[in-house]
């Protein structure tokens, strides 16, 4: 199993991190391993927030060979041929490959900020995801009841950026997904090692339904929050008082995720690991640079 990176975008207590900071903590990852770095996207959150494309765009030069990718981008939010342009963008910029992993989002106040129904979700992402596909292929796309086509997005990276698509494991969204997406993005923090190789076992039952073999078939985990500590009192405070707090959560549902002793996030990544995850990526709660090399250490063992 692969170990990537999220970008520490958002303020939990150490601040917003600058341009440099992101820079730095990009080459970190490279040099100890990890093989992609991903950014998640919020309009309107809980804690400032810096713009994920905006920000991998920002350390692409820095990523080498790694995988930049959304993780998730919002098409229905940004519109699908804003994203598009960003993803054939980064592909341009990127020396490794791109991957646009697209959802709907879950907060209803990203969709107040520019006046989309909240209600409307998923049947505009149901139209917005293989609209942005066909995008960024250059292939035909055709209009329908939200999205105009007939236009042609460049520049034409090749290869173009896969399209994956998010989902915490409901089976009609998978279903729904197995035939029009490139990979799938499942959420460590809403799915345990256990719960996620369920929802892989009926993604692969719906690829096989699409004439689609799975084994060509792509996932990571993301948005896997990460503390080493080896300190009880300090990884309670990062998970009662800080990730519990922000995800809405109760700390007892989080409990799978690594943050604790060194041991204990070795066997929280090595339990995807055993489950046939592809990849996971871990967003570093505070101390990020020190994080990352605590959890390259701990992750040598797996």
């Amino acid at each position: 199993m692969r170990l990537g990176v999220h970008l520490p975008l958002a303020d939990l207590g150490d601040g917003l991190p600058s341009a440099v900071d992101l820079n730095d903590y990009v080459v970190a990852a490279r040099h100890l391993g990890f093989t992609t770095v991903a950014a998640n996207d919020h309009l309107v959150w809980s804690h400032p927030w810096l713009d994920g494309t905006a920000a991998l765009a920002s350390v692409a030069a820095s990523a080498g060979e790694m995988t930049l990718a959304t993780s998730i981008t919002l098409p229905v939010i940004r519109h699908p041929a804003v994203v598009a342009k960003t993803l054939t963008t980064l592909a341009a910029l990127a020396r490794g490959s791109v991957v646009g992993g697209l959802g709907p989002g879950s907060s209803r106040h990203d969709y107040e900020a520019v006046g989309i129904p909240f209600d409307e979700r998923w049947t505009r992402f149901d139209k917005a995801l293989p609209l942005v596909r066909d995008l960024v292929r250059g292939e035909p796309a055709e209009s329908g009841k939200f999205y105009a086509g007939g236009y042609d997005i460049t520049p034409r990276p090749d290869p173009p950026p896969g399209i994956w698509f998010a989902s915490w494991g409901s089976d009609r969204r998978l279903a729904a997904m197995a035939a029009a997406a490139d990979g799938w993005f499942a959420s460590a923090y809403n799915a345990t090692p256990d719960q996620y190789a369920e929802a892989r076992g009926r993604l692969d039952a719906h690829l096989r339904d699409a004439g689609r073999s799975p084994d060509s078939f792509p996932d990571a985990v993301a948005t896997a929050w990460l503390y080493v500590t080896e300190s009880r009192r300090e990884a309670e405070h990062v998970l009662v008082d800080i990730l519990a707090p922000t995800l809405k959560r109760d700390p007892e549902h989080l409990r799978h995720l690594p943050v604790g002793s060194a041991q204990k996030c070795s066997e929280a990544l090595a339990g995807y690991a055993a489950a046939g995850a592809g990849e996971v990526l871990v967003w570093p709660v505070r101390d990020s640079l020190r994080q990352l090399e605590l959890c390259a250490s701990a992750a040598a063992s797996i």
